[in-house]
């Protein structure tokens, strides 16, 4: 190990370590006792101004809206919506660390850790675009159940999964990561706990000078070192976790999208001020 770059170090043990998580090979099915019971089957997505809302992303929400008729609940937050769960569910402390979130995209990254931690479900991005296919069985237990990604730092392009969930598929370029789109698992799951408690402490620290990073402070970078460090601490919590490997069949992020030319996207505003 170098010791000279620690961080680099870490962050390729955490890859290391999604990447073992996603290509293992399980002949058993196990799962805490604790997790037995069925996820909540609701459907929650957020847009800052609901008054707002772009058509396109309009027409990306309505295409969860036939699960209605399944025996799911739909609830669409905005931000005074978002603001006033958490104010009400957990109190003064995370309702300040969610107005420290200064872009909508990361004010989304902290509700779904919160709404999630205190009622369960299964959390969306509002640009997801829903393909129609059965999902009944992925609210079967308690169990989180999140999507991976790959990076390649060398293409800056996403690998696609039948490629880097194979069994041994690696390069010294890859990035391997959990998404946190979609976030589904029941209450209180201790996972959502602990990336929950991060990005609330991330979000206290004293100023720096500069805004903090999106992606590591409330989105798939602390979720993805929340799992590594509760996986080094307890080496089981791999078993309150299923990875979605075939995620794409049930629903993709819809490109282009008319929000994403403009600082409403969190790449062309991340660690800067943001005036919607």
């Amino acid at each position: 190990m170098d010791a000279e770059h620690p961080a680099e170090e870490d962050h390729r043990a955490r890859s290391d370590f999604v990447r073992e998580v996603v290509q293992r090979i399980r002949d058993d099915d196990v799962m805490p006792a604790a997790l037995s019971t069925g996820t909540p089957r609701t459907i929650v997505q957020f847009w800052d101004d609901l008054h707002q809302l772009p058509a396109d992303v309009g027409e990306c929400i309505q295409s969860w809206r036939k699960l209605e008729a399944r025996g799911f609940e739909f609830l669409l937050f905005d931000d005074d919506g978002a603001r006033d769960f958490i104010a009400r569910t957990l109190g003064p402390r995370y309702e300040e660390a969610y107005s420290k979130c200064y872009h909508p995209a990361m004010r989304s990254d902290y509700f779904r850790l919160c709404y999630i931690f205190i009622e369960g479900g299964c959390y969306l991005d509002a640009d997801d675009v829903y393909h129609g296919s059965a999902i009944e069985h992925l609210f079967g237990d308690g169990r989180l159940r999140i999507h991976p990604l790959c990076y390649d730092i060398s293409t800056n392009q996403m690998i696609p999964p039948s490629v880097f969930t194979e069994p041994g598929a690696n390069a010294s370029t890859w990035i391997f990561y959990f998404n946190n789109n979609p976030l589904l698992a029941v209450r209180g799951h201790p996972i959502v706990k602990r990336a929950l408690a991060r990005a609330t402490e991330a979000l206290e620290r004293p100023a720096s000078g500069e805004l903090p990073e999106i992606q590591s402070t409330t989105g798939p970078g602390n979720l993805t070192k929340s799992v590594f460090d509760l996986a080094t601490e307890h080496g089981d919590i791999v078993d309150t976790l299923l990875v979605l490997c075939g995620w794409e069949d049930v629903a993709t992020s819809r490109w282009p999208l008319s929000y994403r030319r403009d600082r409403r996207n969190w790449r062309l505003s991340n660690q800067r001020e943001y005036r919607g």
